[in-house]
């Protein structure tokens, strides 16, 4: 009788093993199916797999962050490469448990606004720069680390320029040109390094010439010249030397890639061609784009926000 019911037990237990297997199963693939983010036209938008070496990286910082979970650099670093593996709502909660514990950290909302920006949340990621933007008054300016270091492992931003520019970019993206202009001209005050001149600089002048202001971008043209010393940002480089005419429409696109870093030349030229009054190649330009892969793009995003509003 004892090893009828010893036997009944065993089997119930490898049922509900089994049964629970199941639901993992099934939760791991629902997970799998959830997107990552929804498209300003209701697509859903799924992350690529992460390269090994990025994994590589990832497991360092997530180490970090098991072992002592309440430290504000392993949060910020942990949550930046979760973004970076392309797991975006989870850096997203992951910021936000660090405002929890830090809420007069700026950084952590620099962060969490970026990834909101991602996921095309652009109303919570004005808010989140907003209030970074004023925790960062009367406060020195430091260089922000880079997250995947550049060619020379040499940062080219500062906390201050980064958050000032992303609100811009919220900003713009919401389609409100005016905030936007004012946050890129508080970023293009931040600092002197070549790389952040000719990011802001090339926000500064599409947002002026979208307002009709065309005049007014000669004097941000006037410092932008071949010389340069250009680490990361090539592509906003190049086209500030297309605006100034410096260098030709050919010559601008013809080592463009169907790649995350020509998006930011691709939707620089779409732009050119809008606010120039040539709105149907503008329209063809923008469709293109947004036909590719890299829907996390900064060059993706604008080219999307300006076909949902005028087209």
């Amino acid at each position: 009788m004892n090893r009828l019911i010893g036997t009944y037990c065993l089997i119930c237990v490898l049922f509900a093993c089994k049964e629970e297997k199941k639901i993992v199963e099934t939760i791991t693939s629902k997970k799998a199916e959830i997107p990552e983010a929804i498209s300003l036209f209701g697509d859903s938008l799924f992350s690529p797999a992460p390269s090994e070496k990025l994994l590589e990286r990832f497991t360092e910082h997530e180490n970090n962050y098991l072992k002592d979970s309440t430290n504000v650099e392993n949060i910020i670093w942990y949550g930046r490469f979760v973004a970076y593996k392309g797991d975006y709502k989870n850096a997203i909660d992951i910021f936000s448990k660090g405002i929890d514990k830090y809420p007069d950290d700026a950084r952590l909302y620099r962060h969490r606004g970026h990834r909101y920006i991602t996921v095309r949340k652009f109303d919570l990621a004005v808010k989140d720069y907003e209030k970074a933007a004023k925790l960062i008054e009367d406060k020195p300016n430091q260089i922000e680390p880079d997250g995947m270091p550049n060619a020379r492992n040499t940062p080219v931003s500062t906390l201050h320029g980064n958050i000032y520019y992303h609100l811009g970019l919220a900003h713009y993206l919401n389609r409100d040109l005016e905030k936007a202009l004012g946050a890129y001209i508080k970023c293009l005050a931040t600092g002197d390094k070549p790389d952040s001149i000719v990011s802001a600089t090339h926000w500064i002048y599409m947002i002026l010439n979208l307002l009709n202001r065309e005049e007014d971008t000669k004097k941000y043209l006037e410092p932008i010249n071949s010389e340069m010393d250009i680490i990361e940002n090539v592509a906003y480089h190049q086209l500030c030397l297309f605006y100034k005419g410096e260098i030709s429409l050919d010559e601008l696109e013809k080592n463009l890639t169907e790649t995350p870093g020509s998006d930011g030349i691709k939707y620089g030229i779409a732009n050119w061609y809008f606010y120039n009054g040539e709105k149907e190649i503008a329209k063809e330009k923008l469709k293109q784009l947004v036909a590719q892969k890299s829907w996390n793009s900064f060059g993706y995003i604008a080219a999307e926000s300006q076909l949902k509003k005028y087209f």
